[in-house]
């Protein structure tokens, strides 16, 4: 059956289905691997047990990181590339393959893979991409349904498609949340297949992104500690931004017949460095408040009592490999340290607020390069920008954490990130002289 065909068949049939709402919010988080220094998959999955995270979303099906999993008890949802959309919309056959390599066999392999969702592209939508992969979405999640339904999958295995926020829009209020003109059609036909299969609409929120890109933002709106700034919606008041998002999409969906579809958040968190309402301290109170708000039920004004089915926070680890074209923000979203370090207290609603790091996470020699100090340094420059367009230097720019650090501090900074990227390797520590190896660690003053 073509997919148009099918999507047909799944949109009569919704209209003919109850609403259903899925269980209560369960919490997740983002685990990428846009990273030069990974710490092993194994060591990440004991990670996530030693802290009670019970579900993971990938944006692949890595299969070093799907072994690891194997046997954890960790939920987890496969995200298939954007760049592989429209091979599979294209082909029923293609998707067949891509489900038997990347789900079928770790389902039927012994130990226990416990995959969950098929996250099917990664914000496909997304206005930058100017309608590239549109085409591609509702063709590529029928021939991926159609594989799981001969794998005898289908039942088990959900999809979705994470959606950025910008996706829908208002013109003031929560109220008055509607779909992209451009996106209507689309979105009838993706909420009418998710609501067939008993899946949930996908959507990435981010009040930071608010607060950084808007500079008339109130940023307690951004929050959930109560706002001086409510957003006031007829009967229905906003203290925070997280439930005005989430609201604005309830009355996007409402308007296209699917008003009580479940909702799971795909992706949500707070930087803490790369700019300047990014730090340690915001990241935690944001992340924080989230949580406490998610595990108190309490839902939103639209849908009081009925939180999102689960929320999957932006991110476990930092990613120093990641683009900043949006912003220097974009490599420190994680709750640990590219290393598996906790970066702040955070209570994951276990009890405790101690975040437990990371194990046995091998580690280079103790060897750092730093700037020679007895060379002129004032033609460093082109050295500095070799360095920090191979590793990432963006801790040392505005809204970083070592920002301050000085000008030699902040050449050592350069050199040591190169050396560490190039494995330690004595000649990425030459920089024609201005660089030297030490045994000493520079960031505690001993150097």
């Amino acid at each position: 059956m073509a997919a148009a065909a099918i999507i047909k068949v799944l949109v009569a049939a919704a209209f003919l289905m109850p609403a259903l709402l899925l269980p209560r919010a369960t919490e997740g988080v983002n685990w990428g691997t846009v990273s030069a220094h990974r710490m092993p998959p194994p060591v990440v999955v004991d990670l996530l047990r030693a802290n009670g995270i019970a579900k993971v979303k990938l944006f692949d099906a890595d299969p070093a990181v799907l072994h690891a999993l194997a046997d954890s008890g960790v939920q987890v949802m496969v995200g298939i590339r954007n760049e592989a959309l429209a091979g599979i919309a294209a082909s029923p056959a293609a998707a067949d393959a891509w489900v038997a390599q990347n789900v079928s066999r770790y389902v039927a392999a012994r130990g226990g893979f416990d995959i969950r969702y098929i996250a099917v592209g990664n914000e496909p939508f997304l206005t930058s991409y100017e309608g590239q992969l549109q085409s591609y979405v509702l063709p590529a999640v029928t021939n991926i349904h159609q594989s799981l339904v001969k794998a005898n999958l289908a039942s088990y295995i959900k999809l979705v498609v994470p959606c950025n926020a910008d996706a829908y829009k208002s013109a003031s209020a929560p109220s008055q949340g509607v779909f992209r003109p451009d996106l209507t059609q689309i979105m009838t036909q993706l909420a009418a297949f998710l609501s067939t299969t008993a899946a949930p609409f996908m959507v990435n929120i981010y009040p930071f992104l608010s607060l950084y890109q808007n500079s008339d933002f109130p940023q307690d709106y951004a929050f959930f500690d109560g706002s001086s700034h409510p957003v006031v919606d007829g009967p229905n008041v906003y203290y925070n931004a997280f439930d005005g998002n989430f609201d604005t999409l309830v009355s996007a969906l409402s308007k296209i017949g699917y008003g009580q579809l479940p909702i799971a958040i795909g992706e949500v968190g707070w930087p803490t460095e790369g700019a300047p309402s990014a730090n340690l301290d915001t990241a935690r109170a944001f992340n924080q408040g989230l949580i406490s708000h998610v595990l108190s039920n309490k839902g939103t004004p639209l849908r009081p009592g009925v939180p999102p089915v689960d929320v999957y926070l932006f991110s476990l680890l930092d990613e120093e490999q990641k683009s900043i074209l949006p912003g220097n923000f974009e490599r420190h979203w994680g709750i640990f340290s590219f290393d598996g370090q906790a970066k702040y207290p955070l209570n994951l609603g276990l009890g405790s607020p101690v975040l437990k790091n990371a194990r046995d996470v091998p580690y280079l020699p103790p060897r750092w390069c730093v700037a020679n100090p007895g060379q002129d340094l004032n033609n460093v420059g082109n050295h500095l920008k070799l360095a920090c367009t191979m590793a990432d230097c963006t801790t040392l720019y505005y809204g970083g954490l070592c920002n301050a650090i000085g000008d030699k501090g902040n050449i050592s900074y350069a050199f040591n990130s190169y050396y560490q990227l190039q494995k330690q390797d004595a000649k990425s520590c030459d920089f024609d002289g201005l660089g030297m190896i030490t045994h000493l660690d520079p960031s505690i003053g001993s150097f």
